[in-house]
């Protein structure tokens, strides 16, 4: 029978990051329960990395489940233009109190990709209803922001974005901000500040590129320097967020705020999509108008679902537990032991954590690249050993639920010392 899934599957699937003529058939999963993921065969796998990083609590969390279905007997769906309802508006209550007082309104949406769209949007618009052209983007070298369009242009390029590179805007991209490099940096966004609408970033982490991760300190100061040119700031937690780094988001370690935030990942505990955009009152207020034309001219037909809302309510009400933030610390206490192991194997380079997230790369003779041909070899052998990870090329990392156990840890750990003595 799990032969005759991937069949089907194969015969009319088409899968994402995935070059479907060489790749081997992807596993039918037929259940979730806690950290584990399980296959017809009843094997299960501990899954390392949540599921692309949005499954906070585990699978199937009990409560969330509960929850949801509470609000599918209740209200599935409603227009969100002229309409309203209350898990929305209580969704938007609790994100705001928890999130920097100049977030002040929240505009839903779908996904990570399309909350970096609407903050985008807001952003150009921002300057164009207050009689301001400016058009000039900035961002950061190795960014990943989506892959729709307007994220993919503020995203590094590379060959992912190579075949619609004459299509996408012109992007200014600059270093990761430093102690050595900070300088420089404001000197370059000096001479042409006024024609910056925005500056996006990701915080501390940049997930896809690697998990290249960076001290809050330089990124504080060039907030700073954004904040006195008056340069939109657009801080992208799509993965950062809801306990990621450590801390419920990663503008906890900053000593400036954005202007705009992006949400979403672990948002909903990994139930079902949702993306979020929040904003200040200043950006806010520049679309308030007699002119219908100064509207934000934006949405989609699952804007603010509700049964989506509850979920990320009942999951926020999980994060916010004394016993979900001492898992949390726990899994960043086992990280920091870990990494010392890591630290002294030989085909072990470049270890790095920010909260939850572990990442380090292994030694190859090829440079550390998404397409480096050992990440298939160790996702294989460590899904042998019940393993879900998702390596990008040479670098693997560990982003586990919150409800992982330390007993569970162990597991992964032991086992990647196994995997990586085999590879020697």
């Amino acid at each position: 029978m799990n032969d005759e899934l991937k069949r089907r599957d194969r015969a009319v699937n088409w899968h994402p990051y995935t070059q479907m003529k060489t790749a081997g058939d992807a596993l039918p999963i037929v259940k979730g329960k806690g950290v584990y993921l399980y296959d017809e065969t009843g094997k299960k796998y501990i899954d390392a990395v949540s599921s692309w990083w949005v499954t906070l609590h585990g699978h199937a969390h009990p409560y969330i489940a509960q929850r949801v279905g509470e609000q599918l007997n209740t209200l599935e769906q409603v227009i969100f233009a002229g309409f309203t309802h209350e898990p929305a508006i209580k969704l938007s209550e609790n994100l705001l109190n928890l999130l920097p007082e100049k977030q002040q309104k929240v505009f839903y949406s779908d996904n990570g990709s399309t909350a970096v769209e609407v903050a985008l949007k807001m952003c150009i618009q921002y300057a164009y209803n207050r009689g301001t052209k400016k058009s000039r983007v900035l961002a950061l070298k190795n960014a990943y922001h989506g892959d729709t369009f307007g994220a993919m242009a503020v995203s590094g390029r590379s060959i992912w974005t190579q075949p619609f590179g004459d299509m996408l805007f012109d992007v200014t991209f600059i270093d990761t901000p430093s102690t050595q490099n900070l300088e420089n940096l404001k000197s370059q966004i000096d001479h042409f500040a006024d024609e910056i609408a925005c500056f996006i970033y990701e915080p501390l982490v940049q997930g896809a590129a690697g998990m290249l991760m960076y001290p809050p300190e330089p990124l504080s100061e060039l907030m700073k320097f954004c904040r006195e040119k008056k340069i939109v700031m657009i801080q992208d937690e799509i993965f950062t967020g809801f306990g990621r780094t450590g801390k419920l988001f990663a503008t906890q370690y900053l000593a400036e705020q954005p202007d705009i935030m992006c949400f979403s990942k672990g948002l909903t505990g990994g139930t079902m999509p949702l993306g979020i955009t929040t904003c200040s009152d200043e950006i806010y207020q520049a679309f308030l108008s007699d002119d219908k034309y100064k509207t934000l001219f934006h949405g989609h037909s699952f804007t603010a679902n509700p049964l989506a809302c509850t979920a990320a309510l009942a999951s926020l009400e999980l994060l916010l537990k004394e016993e979900t933030q001492q898992s949390i610390r726990q899994i960043v206490k086992e990280h920091e032991s870990f990494a010392k192991t890591l630290e002294k194997h030989p085909l072990v380079q470049c270890v790095r954590q920010t909260g939850t997230i572990l990442a380090w790369e292994l030694k190859t003779e090829n440079k550390t690249s998404y397409f480096n041909e050992v990440g298939r070899r160790v996702y294989d052998a460590f899904l042998r050993k019940g393993i879900l990870t998702r390596p990008l090329g040479n670098v693997l990392y560990l982003v586990p639920p919150y409800c992982t156990t330390k007993d569970e840890l162990r597991f992964v750990y032991d086992n990647t010392i196994e995997v990586l003595n085999d590879f020697e």
